[in-house]
């Protein structure tokens, strides 16, 4: 057994998957993260008061796990929901009732929506309390906001899809908000609407919007912002 171990470790396939060997000194260490793509976006080395959970509250993490949480079901929601005003409420019916696990996974997609509102919320709340909008970290705060702002319109969005009557007339005061928008009132509103009122186009641009357009832009955002967390120096210190 131990020569078979031995010839796996020594064969070209296992070095190109594990290019460096097992880790056990600093250098080793160092490689072992600086070539791997997942270890690359941590910092080699971190600072004590970072691994406290008393710091961070593991905001940021919880906030990307309800992300990923967040895709894998929605992914399988998406199995069973067409975006039309003829048959959405009756596919939201039929997940709930019909479809094997579905209410359940329905109901881990809402709450992990509302708990990434709110998990982001305490997140940046932490973060500017701690001061790590400071330099050298001002880009990374505008990054946070800009995710801040992403996940409020992933919930928006989201909010349509059910089409029922406490969708219906949420958007339609969410969407005529946008009608008093300085210097482009009535263009906001139609690009929203898709029209003049709620009605099908504007649930296929909620349907987009949800699924595809702001999804990619968090997911590309959470990248920048992790690569911006370790090229700063790892979590931002007491001030």
């Amino acid at each position: 057994m131990s020569f078979l171990v031995r010839a796996v470790r020594e064969s070209a396939l296992w070095r190109s998957l594990f290019r460096q060997p097992y880790p056990t000194t600093s250098r080793t260490r160092a490689l072992a993260v600086m070539n791997n793509v997942f270890l690359h976006l941590h910092p080699v080395r971190v600072k004590t008061h970072a691994v406290r959970y008393t710091y961070t509250f593991c905001l940021g993490g919880i906030s990307f796990f309800l992300f990923l949480a967040l895709t894998v079901t929605g992914v399988y929601l998406m199995f069973f929901y067409v975006p039309s005003i003829n048959r959405a409420f009756q596919d939201i019916q039929t997940i709930s009732n019909s479809v094997a696990f579905g209410d359940l996974i329905r109901n881990m997609h809402r709450w992990a929506a509302h708990l990434m509102v709110l998990t982001v919320f305490l997140h940046m709340i932490r973060v500017f309390y701690h001061g790590a909008y400071k330099p050298p970290r001002e880009f990374n705060w505008a990054i946070g906001v800009l995710l801040l702002f992403s996940t409020l319109w992933l919930s928006f969005t989201g909010y349509l899809l059910p089409w029922d009557q406490i969708a219906f007339w949420a958007i339609t005061v969410g969407t005529q908000m946008a009608t008093y928008a300085p210097l482009a009132s009535t263009e906001s509103g139609f690009i929203l609407l898709g029209g003049i009122e709620v009605g099908q186009e504007t649930l296929i641009r909620f349907y987009v919007m949800h699924v595809i357009a702001f999804p990619l832009i968090a997911a590309i955002l959470l990248v920048v912002h992790f690569w911006r967390i370790r090229k700063d120096g790892g979590i931002s210190g007491p001030v």
